[in-house]
């Protein structure tokens, strides 16, 4: 796609946005509310449409479309629309070949069958393409044509208002901040997994049991198996933690195999062992995450031994004018002590946010530890504006630098100096309405000493936007 047709897309979407009727109200005046689209369109409930009133929205007819008189066994159909324009000057501090941007699309497809109370079955069609990008896609770029989910629920009541559903095939997993398991958005193709999973829901209680393997990404069209190569297992909860006002807490064990890992002292099967508390508060004045990850397992002949901290927090001044938020993320992972020793100390952050640090993607979450002072703004109800800078050293300077997907970016065994670099970012966020965002992001990296003396060490300018149509 040319800069043009994405010109052109975004006018027809805002013809589109200007063209659509007025929300309806109540009898009382009141809006009547629809709730937001999900990040995981399998989480959506479209069963409040069973109210003939609440059809307010253009795309409800398609949204809840019933297949019997009483209305139990249903039909929802979906889909989303991503175009983005991404630049890099210098990308990979100058190692990369240099282009003049690039565009990626993403479209996504769905339907979600509910036949009664206690039967669903949800497919999901993605497709992910990349155009103009100097040196062809990424891993993470194209896939042409594939089913993203295909998975079948079994339900079944627990008490009054609880449930217990078992859930086999391909889906999406998320958990907590995504720091560990993530469906990775970021990116343009989206992360599945196949596999099993069991989930209990129960009043403020939420516990989940997996056991999948993650399926491949490939370019052509329906060619997406399980990796074999690679497995993921086990359980996670969330639950409310009375002993902090709003608090909760998150509390799991993941477990990971992959035949073939590659770290900066070489490469061999992993077998890894995670076990991890997240404390965790979301709602005004004050907000704060806290996650804490211990991991052992074997690397080869050796044993592993790592960990993580993380943590953001943030306050919220409603009072003032345009509703500023000063938060501070600080995060360190650890990194290997002796890559001549056969022990593996590198925390391995298994199938984190793509984006983990910022939508760059330069870092990722292994041997580092950074700063992360933010300020965000609220210039109207739907339009957001972000300033931050995020500073990286590494945690030892014995081993590299990574990516988001644990794999080698740098090595450090010519280099003893910590500092990576800096990165100050600004970013646009506006929900033009419930269906069209867009969101602009300009970011400058400023190459520190271990860059520059692995070289090469170039500052990186990064320019990406999009725009996203759900319906």
């Amino acid at each position: 796609m040319s800069v043009h047709r994405f010109a052109a897309l975004f006018y027809m979407l805002v013809a589109i946005l200007l063209s659509r009727p007025e929300a309806a109200r109540a009898e009382t005046g009141t809006p009547l509310q629809t709730p937001p689209y999900r990040l995981n369109r399998a989480d959506e409930d479209y069963r409040y449409l069973r109210d003939s009133a609440r059809h307010i929205d253009f795309w409800d007819p398609l949204k809840y479309v019933t297949l019997n008189e009483s209305g139990s066994w249903y039909l929802s159909l979906g889909g989303e629309a991503r175009e983005r324009y991404e630049y890099f000057n210098h990308p990979s501090w100058g190692e990369a070949p240099q282009d003049h941007g690039y565009l990626l699309q993403r479209y996504f497809l769905h339907g979600d069958l509910h036949a009664g109370d206690h039967l669903r079955f949800f497919s999901q069609l993605q497709s992910s393409l990349e155009d103009g990008r100097k040196g062809g896609p990424r891993p993470a770029d194209e896939d042409e044509l594939d089913l993203h989910q295909a998975f079948l629920d079994l339900k079944f009541a627990v008490g009054e208002n609880g449930s217990f559903v078992l859930r086999t095939g391909r889906q999406e997993l998320a958990y907590g901040s995504q720091r560990l398991i993530s469906l990775r958005e970021g990116p343009n193709v989206r992360q599945g997994f196949d596999g099993f999973r069991a989930m209990l829901r129960t009043g403020d209680v939420r516990i989940d049991g997996f056991a999948t393997k993650p399926a491949e990404t490939n370019r052509r069209v329906f060619d997406d198996g399980p990796d074999n190569t690679r497995a993921l297992w086990g359980t996670y909860a969330v639950l409310p933690f009375p002993l902090l006002s709003g608090g909760n807490i998150d509390l799991y064990y993941i477990g990971l195999f992959r035949r073939k890992a590659g770290f900066d002292q070489g490469a061999a099967r992993e077998t890894r062992h995670s076990v991890g508390s997240r404390l965790w508060r979301s709602g005004p004045p004050l907000d704060y995450n806290f996650e804490f990850v211990y991991q052992w397992g074997s690397f080869g002949n050796g044993d592993i031994r790592a960990w993580t901290a993380a943590s953001d927090t943030g306050y919220t001044l409603s009072s003032l004018p345009l509703r500023p938020r000063f938060g501070l993320r600080a995060d360190i992972a650890s990194g290997d002590e002796d890559p001549a020793n056969p022990d593996l100390q590198t925390f391995n952050a298994l199938f984190p946010r793509g984006a983990y640090f910022s939508e760059a993607g330069l870092i990722g979450p292994a041997n580092f530890f950074d700063l992360h002072p933010c300020l965000d703004l609220h210039l109207t109800g739907r339009l957001a504006f972000t300033l931050d800078w995020d500073f990286f050293w590494r945690e030892s300077a014995d081993d590299g630098l990574y990516s988001s997907a644990v794999a080698l970016v740098r090595s450090g065994k010519t280099s003893d100096a910590r500092y990576i670099g800096s990165m100050p970012q600004a970013q646009l966020f506006w929900d033009i309405d419930r269906h069209l965002t867009f969101v602009a992001i300009y970011g400058h990296f400023f190459a520190g000493p271990f860059l520059k003396e692995t070289g090469p060490g170039e500052d990186v300018d990064y320019v990406t936007m999009w725009f996203t149509y759900k319906f």
